[in-house]
């Protein structure tokens, strides 16, 4: 195991160490690098991400149904965050008595030694949240996830492929199980993700001669009795009938038992030939917790205070996914902050007021949060929105979810380039083409290399 120094600054400075580059890590650098002076020495920061950018998770389904460009929903770490250092790398382990944390890089493997460990006075843990996989079988080898833009742009490659499936074979077995999409979880992912993507399908079968949107079998699985709980249970049971009015069958109360052989088997004794199974069926901390050595709560979320100091641990803050924050705002004991992005924005923004006044012994700020509502999409011009307490339906909704994601989403440089794409979507007709071969961009040169180049042999 090496100690990281070089290229960093003093060791008098003091160092603040960011594990996670999402939404409470980016907000979070990026409020210290306006706030603390750091080319005078008061600090340096440094944030370590497995990957080097900051996905706007919202805005997923939109770049599933091809709404908006992939590239337009992350932000890149490098340009927002252009005065601290990033280090595209996880987070193994802390020792925090020794105040150092090992961290693995792209060149760890190829230099053939161990982790870095780097050294810090001041740490951020948030290294965000991970899909809670439940013990269904065949989940693991047939279950696709919604979680990252890459899954997102695979989920619609996947399906784009069924369609063609459906459309090439002439057995009724295989257009059956290609042409049905189960989705399981009613939650904001779930259930824009099917909305969504529905959405584009029908589209796309105007340019498919022999698949009719009557062949199309889209379920949605939820073990509660409800979907979008966030919204409340009015605008919840709206949108289930606006879902069904589209002939997505709703399956309220209702689990996924089994996937296995592409057979969607659920608690209702349902039995669904399926080549599609997508899980969103909630998230759990990042598997890093568990070896920080930090106290956490039976979730597996780092105990904290108000102040979204880590309880216990000098030096040591949390907030968002991996955060057990107290919520000081409802009259129940004990009630703690949602794990959603709402709140980890405005946590972000406070964590690090705080460490910028305990770097500078001035008084700590509690987090305390105005709820302002929640909206979500159930594809093109439909909706559910409550905000500030008034209840948005339809289109009307549809458009305020559009109008409040575009202002949440950091940097104008993005917002421009989502507006722009979306004022073109609306001139132009949708992209319906499918570039599954991204998945595999070296499977056409091993096919050429394998084959001598017989241009005859089927891809793979």
């Amino acid at each position: 195991m090496t100690t990281e120094s070089a290229g960093m600054a003093k060791a008098s400075t003091p160092r603040i160490l960011v594990v996670g580059g999402g939404y409470v890590g980016m907000y979070a650098a990026l409020q210290l690098q306006r706030k603390l002076r750091l080319k005078r020495g008061e600090a340096e920061i440094v944030v370590v991400e497995p990957q080097p950018y900051m996905t706007y998770q919202p805005f997923l389904p939109e770049a599933a149904a091809g709404s908006i460009s992939p590239r337009h929903v992350v932000v890149p770490l490098r340009r927002v965050l252009d005065q601290c250092r990033i280090i595209v790398g996880e987070v193994r382990s802390v020792d925090h008595d020794k105040r150092v944390a090992s961290v693995v890089t792209p060149a760890t493997e190829e230099e053939g030694g161990g982790a870095t460990e780097i050294r810090y006075d001041q740490l951020i843990v948030a290294p965000g949240s991970i899909s809670r996989i439940l013990p269904v079988p065949g989940l693991a080898e047939y279950g696709i996830g919604f979680k990252t833009v890459e899954e997102a742009i695979g989920l619609r490659n996947h399906v784009l492929e069924q369609l063609d499936i459906a459309s090439s074979t002439r057995d009724a077995d295989v257009r059956e199980a290609a042409l049905t999409f189960v989705f399981v979880g009613g939650g904001y992912a779930g259930v824009e993700a099917l909305g969504e993507l529905e959405n584009m399908a029908r589209y796309a079968l105007r340019y498919y001669h022999n698949v009719r949107a009557e062949d199309m079998k889209w379920v949605l699985v939820e073990a509660t009795g409800r979907i979008l709980p966030e919204v409340g249970e009015e605008l919840g049971r709206y949108a289930v009938r606006e879902l069904r009015g589209r002939n997505i069958d709703i399956r309220l109360e209702t689990r996924l038992e089994s996937c296995e052989h592409r057979i969607a088997v659920l608690s209702d004794g349902s039995r669904l030939p399926t080549r599609t199974v997508v899980w969103t069926a909630g998230v759990k901390p990042a598997p890093v917790l568990a070896s920080t050595g930090l106290p956490l709560n039976g979730r597996g979320r780092l105990h904290t205070d108000a102040t979204l100091r880590v309880i216990g641990r000098d030096g040591v803050w949390a907030a968002g996914d991996a955060a057990a924050v107290p919520d000081l705002t409802s009259d129940q004991e004990g009630a703690l902050c949602a794990p959603n992005a709402q709140h980890a924005v405005r946590q972000a923004k406070v964590l690090a007021a705080n460490v910028v006044a305990q770097l500078r012994c001035e008084p700590l700020t509690e987090y305390r949060h105005k709820y302002v509502g929640s909206v979500a999409s159930l594809g093109l011009h439909e909706g559910v929105a409550l905000l500030y307490g008034r209840k948005f339906k339809g289109y009307p909704a549809w458009f305020v979810h559009r109008v409040y994601h575009l202002s949440r989403m950091p940097t104008a440089n993005r917002k421009s380039r989502v507006l722009a794409e979306w004022i073109l979507s609306g001139l132009f007709k949708r992209e319906i083409v499918s570039l599954g071969s991204l998945e595999h961009p070296r499977a056409e040169f091993e096919q050429a290399a394998g084959s001598g180049g017989d241009p005859g042999r089927p891809r793979p």
